[in-house]
């Protein structure tokens, strides 16, 4: 495939080229290579973790339909951090933190050699958001490839993912369950490779790059051990090259209505809150408007119709069973909730969605006019304890106030300490601060603490608020990305143990019987807990949760 013009001639044409050519030939390469596109193969593979361990079996088919559709396939790779694994540990700081480095790589190894597109394997949680957030800074055609789901689990003839292994860390605690059915689940719960497997972050994700137009339409619902996931692989390689001719480009595709579009079909999934943070980053990030506010007003506006973990009963490869994302997305087109937009393979996205098919009998998947829950899975609050906004989730429980007396926590390490002692009570609000983007630093999610309160069976009667964030698999009433964050003086930095608390979903609001304004003067800021390195380097950086907790600068 020759092309007359392209990116990749900056590295291998003209007599002033010959040493980048000399060394390109040591790795296989010949004149036929530097006539046609030259595609990056940007993997996140580790085995540290089952989400991305399979990743690099799954570039062998990408590389193939490069070549097959007469591109060069190069490869690199970056880190990726397991929210699963690092969660409640001090590594979970990195996260957040992988997202921002994930996305720099991916700008520089494509900037770097001039190439001329990219495809982008991702897996756990926030490799997914980078690979949109750099395609759209970058403004390079591509394509992201999700690994896919993990299987469920079995034990007891009851359908597992890690999140019931947190769970029973707390009726362990608890004593509901004992040690040895807790190691039972355990060793249950995770059977092989693939991401997280309810509509937690990964999943969220996945779904979000297909309704954002950057990945074709059923390539991120099929599971990680699915035999069609090569074939699904090897035509995306093909896909990616023919963005390439066609200049498809990413900041045509990522646009208010496409970023609409994934919030509407995040909101009727009941969707991870962590999508909201990353929403925010990717329109940063192609320079579109796009505010906090609106996550709120779509999920009033939008019941949930997939009835899908944590809250609800199904994992993400019952989803793909019932009819994945394009069932998901004939709802919303048949009930007229998303507007058509344009997407990698040429198609619109309501052309993609045409071609779905619903499983018989399937009730992964309700209808509108049935939902499982009548609003959205998240809502957007304000008021004396966030005057920037914070994101409470809303999956799992159908509450939307609450009242209650505050327990402070510093870190989410002390808080775990005090729930495994069964010291947390019906009425707590619980307040762990100093977990923020910048004040963590990397916005730690709680997903021990929530978990283990569910296993305890507090879930319904008490409420946690934070400045850090939440695991997609989270539930209860929860409340998270509180902003200003207590490491800037936000409020939540001066509320005590005792203070009123009052949480009214409804009324958009998040309140405390406390003079915090008193008590904030004479305030010194906490000393930075990394004073170099890459988490000081981020913790100086990241701008609001409100704003997505990017590093990079936005448009002017």
């Amino acid at each position: 495939m020759k092309v007359s013009s392209k990116r990749s001639d900056a590295i291998v044409k003209g007599q002033s080229r010959a040493a980048a050519r000399a060394m390109l030939r040591a790795t296989g390469m010949d004149d036929d290579n530097f006539a046609g596109p030259m595609i990056a193969v940007f993997n996140t593979w580790t085995n540290m973790g089952p989400c991305n361990m399979d990743l690099d079996k799954l570039a062998v088919p990408v590389r193939a339909g490069i070549r097959a559709a007469g591109g060069t396939p190069v490869d690199f790779n970056s880190i990726a951090i397991s929210d699963g694994i690092t969660m409640g540990s001090e590594g979970m700081r990195a996260s957040l933190m992988s997202r921002e480095i994930i996305a720099d790589s991916i700008e520089l190894a494509v900037q770097g050699h001039s190439l001329d597109g990219v495809i982008i394997l991702v897996a756990c949680d926030k490799t997914i958001p980078a690979a949109a957030m750099a395609l759209a800074r970058m403004n390079v055609p591509g394509v992201v490839v999700y690994g896919g789901s993990i299987m469920p689990g079995k034990h007891k003839g009851r359908d597992l993912s890690v999140q019931d292994v947190f769970e029973a860390v707390g009726a362990c605690a608890a004593g509901i369950i004992d040690e040895a059915e807790l190691k039972d689940i355990e060793k249950a719960a995770c059977p092989g490779a693939g991401a997280c497997g309810g509509q937690f972050t990964a999943n969220s994700m996945a779904m979000a790059m297909t309704f954002l137009g950057l990945s074709p339409m059923g390539l991120n619902d099929i599971p990680s051990i699915d035999a069609s996931k090569n074939d699904a692989a090897f035509a995306a390689g093909e896909l990616v090259v023919d963005c390439v001719k066609h200049q498809r480009l990413p900041r045509d595709i990522v646009t208010s209505a496409s970023l609409r579009n994934a919030a509407i079909a995040l909101s009727a999934t009941a969707a991870s809150t962590n999508a909201i943070l990353h929403l925010l980053a990717i329109a940063t990030e192609a320079g579109v408007p796009f505010d906090i506010d609106i996550f709120d007003e779509i999920s009033r506006s939008t019941p949930v119709i997939g009835d899908l973990k944590p809250g609800g009963k199904y994992m993400a490869f019952d989803l793909h069973e019932a009819g994945g994302s394009a069932l998901i997305g004939k709802r919303l087109v048949d009930d007229g909730r998303i507007k058509d937009s344009p997407t990698v393979t040429g198609q619109s996205i309501f052309g993609e969605i045409s071609k779905a098919k619903e499983k018989t009998g399937q009730d992964v998947v309700r209808h509108f006019a049935d939902p499982v829950k009548s609003r959205g899975g998240y809502g957007i609050l304000y008021g004396d304890l966030a005057p920037e906004g914070c994101v409470v989730k809303l999956a799992g429980h159908g509450a939307l106030y609450f009242e209650g007396t505050a327990r402070v926590f510093e870190s989410e390490e002390e808080c775990f300490a005090v729930v495994k002692k069964n010291g947390i009570h019906k009425g707590d609000v619980i307040i762990i601060r100093g977990e923020g983007p910048a004040g963590g630093p990397g916005m730690r999610e709680m997903l021990g603490v929530t978990a283990a309160l569910v296993g305890q069976d507090l879930a319904d009667h008490v409420a946690l608020i934070t400045d850090g964030r939440f695991s997609g698999a989270s539930y209860g009433f929860v409340i998270g990305h509180v902003a200003p964050e207590s490491a800037h003086g936000g409020p939540i930095a001066f509320v005590r143990d005792g203070d009123t608390i009052t949480i009214d979903v409804e009324a958009r609001t998040i309140n405390v019987d406390a003079d915090l304004a008193a008590r904030a003067k004479g305030w010194i800021p906490p000393k930075p807990k990394y004073p170099r390195g890459a988490y000081a380097k981020y913790a100086r950086l990241v701008q609001s949760a409100s704003k997505g907790a990017v590093t990079s600068f936005p448009f002017d």
